[in-house]
């Protein structure tokens, strides 16, 4: 969803213990750079969970044959060593991504997506698949598309829920769909988050708005004629005044959540990194309408790893009057990489093409709880 986000207030955060050697983030290659020291990567801390290592501007406000970069809602690995980012104007492009803190990016190459109809998409989630494709939704619908590397619609789509259709046909809010989408169980397992509540779904017992998560089972890339399949449905409890803006699968059947909202009258972004566990969640397709204490509907339990306004700004600029001046519209999140029992995050801003926003990656460290 183009959107403008978040309000952070929690209170200072400590280090993030072992966390791999800092690099101050800057907005252009030749602005200066320093590594830094035990003192330094305390003060790189956004909570005991998360570390912010950099960050960089170098796709903001730039163009690749003709299209600009911008409104960027999902990035996915290639499985070549660059990136896919997903714009919401209806185009991919692939990214070079330098491997060290500061998340320094070229654009490489670019290609125009369209619907069955030659239309544009409101794309905002993506999954590249082993063999190359990619998986797109749509909020219009909602959707889920399959793409060749080129863009080019291939005349697969997923079945939908009835339910989780745009209204009339379903209970959908208007820009408030699939805008989350994550594989997972060796790629077999599709998730997609709704972005907000359905029409007549209610809360959680702490007053948290439901969302829906709703899963698929893949069929295996070389298996002629395969069909996904719609699976379970969980509940997810987001934060009052915040929306579901992507998800990530941590790898050990756990889910990374990034919630975001913003503030009109403080003009400030909220962006709250938390892990979900659904492995106890209940299966609520069946289920009308979502409420707490309603037979069946056992949400997904969630822990906060990091609200993002805690993270130090590292000198960020910002053409807006934000708290921290680090944080923009964060729509995209991938997992560049594991090791230890620590998770490496590519994050990105969607700009919405505005010059009173900035299109900003950003890399985290972060540090999963034990199970």
């Amino acid at each position: 969803m183009r959107l403008r986000i978040p309000l952070a207030l929690a209170t200072a955060a400590a280090a993030l213990a072992g966390c791999v050697t800092v690099q101050t983030a800057t907005a252009a290659p030749a602005a200066a750079r320093h590594r830094a020291g035990p003192e330094a990567r305390q003060q790189h801390a956004c909570s005991s969970s998360v570390a912010i290592r950099g960050w960089s501007d170098s796709l903001d406000k730039t163009t690749f044959r003709g299209l600009p970069v911008a409104g960027l809602s999902a990035l996915a690995p290639d499985g070549h060593g660059r990136y896919v980012a997903l714009s919401d104007r209806s185009a991919l492009f692939t990214l070079d991504v330098a491997r060290g803190p500061v998340p320094h990016a070229r654009t490489v190459g670019a290609a125009p997506l369209a619907d069955a109809n030659g239309a544009p998409l409101d794309s905002e989630g993506l999954v590249v698949r082993r063999d190359g494709s990619r998986l797109v939704t749509s909020e219009t619908e909602p959707s889920i598309g399959r793409y060749a590397a080129d863009g080019t619609f291939t005349g697969e789509r997923l079945p939908v829920p009835a339910m989780l259709r745009v209204e009339p046909d379903g209970r959908a809010q208007r820009n408030q769909t699939f805008e989350g989408l994550t594989a997972w169980r060796g790629g077999h397992r599709l998730t997609a988050s709704m972005e907000g509540p359905l029409r007549g779904d209610g809360t959680d017992g702490a007053g948290r708005p439901l969302v829906r998560f709703q899963n698929w089972r893949l069929p295996k890339e070389r298996q002629p004629g395969g069909q996904a399949l719609p699976v379970a449905q969980w509940a997810y409890p987001v934060d009052d005044g915040l929306a579901v803006a992507e998800i990530a699968a941590a790898g050990d059947g756990r889910l990374l959540v990034l919630e975001r909202g913003y503030d009109v009258a403080t003009k400030a972004n909220t962006i709250r990194l938390y892990l979900a566990d659904p492995r106890r969640a209940g299966d609520v397709r069946d289920v009308a309408r979502l409420h707490t204490g309603q037979g069946g509907v056992r949400p997904v339990r969630k822990t906060l790893l990091a609200d993002l306004g805690d993270c130090p700004d590292l000198g960020a600029p910002n053409p807006s009057p934000q708290p921290n001046p680090l944080l923009d519209n964060i729509e995209a999140m991938a997992v560049a990489g594991r090791a230890h029992g620590r998770l490496e995050l590519l994050l990105a801003s969607d700009d919405n093409e505005s010059a009173q926003q900035v299109t900003r990656l950003y890399r985290l460290a972060v540090r999963l709880p034990h199970p």
